[in-house]
Order: structure tokens, then sequence, then C-alpha cells
């Protein structure tokens, strides 16, 4: 896990969804802090997965424009210790492009 300082963005349909000039990398997927974030585009969703070291995890769907990435973004609002760091920080799937 480490914290990186470079200008990087999240866009899902060339629309941005997140922007930071800093993020934490964990398992190569970039988290954002939730101040980066464009909520308007974020939706809660019902899923959850589980981790065995960083914990339960909470879904958004990305919608742009009437377009859907189901379950795209998670994050998780209550990490064990050893991921405290990533704590409400959000990092995205596949569909949604980001890029440094």
């Amino acid at each position: 896990m480490g914290t990186l300082l470079l200008m990087t963005k999240a866009f899902f349909k060339d629309t941005l969804i997140a922007q930071s000039d800093w993020y934490i990398e964990v398992e190569g997927n970039v988290y954002f802090p939730p101040e980066a974030l464009n909520r308007e585009y974020l939706k809660n969703n019902e899923k959850t997965t589980h981790c065995g070291w960083k914990g339960t995890a909470n879904y958004y769907d990305v919608v742009v424009n009437g377009t859907t990435a189901n379950a795209a973004a998670w994050y998780y609002p209550e990490p064990l210790e050893e991921a405290l760091k990533i704590k409400d920080h959000v990092a995205f799937g596949a569909e949604i492009q980001v890029e440094p």
C-alpha cells in the first residue's frame, strides 16, 4: 500500500468522475480520496464483498447520461486495521478509465 503524488483522473463515457493529485494504490487499484469524487455520478448499490485484510467493501454504480456501470466503484467505510489508510477512499473497476 503506497501513497502517490501524481494528478490522476477517472472517466466514464468521457465524463470526469474523480480527480486528485494524490491517491493510494493497493493491489494495483487506485483509491481516490473522498473529496476527489464527483458524487453526482455515484449511486449506492446494495452489493458488498469481503476482503480478509481490508474488510467489507460497499459499492456504487457509476451513472452518466443514463448509462450505468453497475457496481463499478467500491470503498471501505469501516476497514480492518491494516487498511485504515483507505477508509472511504474509492476505487474503480475496469469499466472506468483511470489515467495519470
